[in-house]
């Protein structure tokens, strides 16, 4: 009797299955890599004009117009100066989500992958339609990204292993079993095609950051020398710190200094190819150079610039030494006509603020070149930007300034008033205990409460802390740099144990109360004091 006669089965022979990567998992991971190759190669597109943004960065540009105020503040309040990376992560995820739908849903259906891509092109081409660039422009980026997704799909889509089940004859004494074979060939061949498009999409990636480095400003920027100002401000005075640790130093140096503004992708501007244009209500527009702005008469002045998303307090705010021309200077050179009430600042990515005429001969309004003894930084708006004292950035603080125009309220709405902001935004009177921090732990005895306060244009004349629900005592000044700064005040506390409940309130120049009122921050700002609780051990 022969060996395989000699073998019975325990039970009905049936062949294991041959089981691979199961078919949706497969799918799902080849649509997220053919999505990640495709907003790869529209960010190599996307790098190579100065004008042309990536589907991710014109998406994103679009998002941040069209979201609504609540959106906004929420990102701002929970993201800070990373609400910007926030949103590009979060466009990109959702991309990579959608991507590996597309691959589920079109593994057996190649039109709904092809026809989900090409809504992902519609979309990319939609938010590049902004006014600022052309057809081509517009339609490149997200042409090249979806075609590239449609093939790298087209491509691995016959690779993907399927799960399969082979069931083998009954057993016979006649005939042996032999166990499946299971091809690898196809399942090798996967791997090899996911990780290469896998590895495509960093490589496209940083090959795209690399191109738009190509047009980055900071070697334009890093040439400037800037001149003295011909009305310099001296040396601040050591008295104008409280000398207590904790508190924001007096000066925000450059890297610290807060950035909240629309623009997605950093304006990149030459300082030899920009000009500024003053134009509108006026009986001689006229243009001026980076170079004809340093051969002017420039003068330094100290001033805090406050954010209008600044919650109660928060740290949306900040203080520099600005060198530029006041702006009045030129406005009565361009000869401003009877009846303008409203300057309008244009940026170069389309982005407008507006604010009173009277703004610009009451105040040390100025059209600013330098932060802090450098030229502006990149990101804060180089070559020129618009600095205005106590009203908020939105409306007078324009970045990457390349028009000034004159016109009325009546005629012109500013880019956040059609959004719901006021048109007209004075920052209001406000403090903010630095130290101790909210729900610090506190050892016994004594210790120092400090702060900011600033009501720019009127300054801070006193201000109030109260423990718990005791009577109100008054913080000592440090002294006054100029009423558009904020200023330092500190004050002794022998603190006992137990829970605390610490309250700061400001009286402002004009002799008014920081209201206790709370508000959130739209449409005019936030209002309220601050107040936190501290345990002391």
């Amino acid at each position: 009797m022969s060996l395989t006669e000699t073998i019975a089965p325990a039970a009905p022979a049936v062949a294991p299955t041959a089981r691979s990567l199961p078919g949706i998992v497969a799918s799902a991971v080849v649509g997220t890599v053919a999505a990640g190759l495709a907003l790869g190669a529209g960010h190599i597109v996307g790098g190579m004009s100065r004008s042309m943004a990536s589907p991710v960065v014109a998406v994103g540009e679009r998002t941040i117009t069209l979201v609504p105020v609540s959106v906004e503040r929420f990102a701002i309040e929970t993201f800070g100066g990373n609400d910007k990376l926030a949103l590009v992560i979060g466009i990109t995820a959702a991309s990579l989500v959608l991507g590996a739908v597309i691959g589920v849903v079109g593994r057996r259906r190649p039109m709904v992958s092809i026809a989900g891509f090409s809504a992902f092109a519609i979309v990319g081409i939609a938010a590049s339609l902004n006014g600022r660039r052309s057809l081509f422009e517009a339609v490149l980026p997200s042409l090249v990204a979806a075609a590239v997704g449609i093939a790298y799909l087209a491509w691995v889509r016959p690779l993907v292993p399927r799960k399969t089940t082979t069931k083998l004859a009954p057993f016979t004494p006649e005939i042996p079993r032999e166990r499946p074979k299971i091809a690898t060939n196809t399942r090798r061949s996967f791997l090899i095609a996911v990780s290469a498009g896998a590895a495509g999409a960093v490589v496209f990636r940083t090959a795209g950051t690399a191109l738009r480095q190509r047009f980055n400003v900071g070697a334009s920027r890093a040439s400037i020398t800037l001149p003295p100002a011909t009305k310099p401000v001296a040396k601040l005075p050591d008295t104008v710190s409280a000398g207590v640790d904790g508190i924001a130093p007096f000066i925000t140096p450059n890297a610290d200094f807060y950035r909240v503004d629309t623009a997605l992708s950093v304006p990149q501007v030459a300082a030899d190819s920009w000009k500024l244009n003053i134009k509108g209500m006026v009986d001689k527009p006229f243009s001026i150079t980076f170079d004809e702005i340093l051969n002017r008469n420039l003068v330094e002045a100290d001033i805090t610039l406050t954010c209008v998303s600044n919650t109660v307090g928060g740290k949306l705010l900040g203080t520099a030494r600005w060198l530029g021309i006041p702006l009045k200077d030129l406005l009565d050179e361009a000869g401003v006509r009877p009846g303008a009430d409203q300057i309008v600042g244009r940026s170069v990515d389309g982005y407008t603020g507006g604010f009173p005429l009277a703004a610009a001969y009451d105040r040390n309004a100025m059209v600013v070149i330098g932060m802090n003894g450098e030229p502006l930084p990149i990101e804060h708006g180089f070559p020129a930007r618009l600095i205005t004292p106590g009203l908020y950035g939105y409306v007078s603080a324009t970045k990457w300034l390349t028009e000034i125009e004159l016109t009325t309220f009546a005629a012109f709405d500013q880019y956040w008033v059609p959004r719901g902001w006021d048109a007209q935004a004075t920052i209001k009177t406000m403090t903010r205990i630095d130290t101790p921090r909210s729900l610090s732990n506190l050892a016994a005895g004594q210790t120092v409460i400090g702060g900011v306060a600033w009501a720019q244009t009127r300054g801070i004349t006193k201000v109030e802390v109260r423990i718990d629900d005791g009577e109100w005592q008054e913080a000592a000044l440090a002294d006054e740099a100029n009423i558009d700064t904020w200023r330092q005040w500190s004050l002794p506390w022998n603190a006992t144990t137990g829970r605390h409940t610490l309250t700061a309130r400001a009286t402002d120049g004009s002799g008014e109360l920081q209201t206790e009122t709370r508000a959130e921050v739209f449409p005019n700002g936030a209002s309220g004091w601050h107040s936190f609780l501290v345990i002391v051990n």
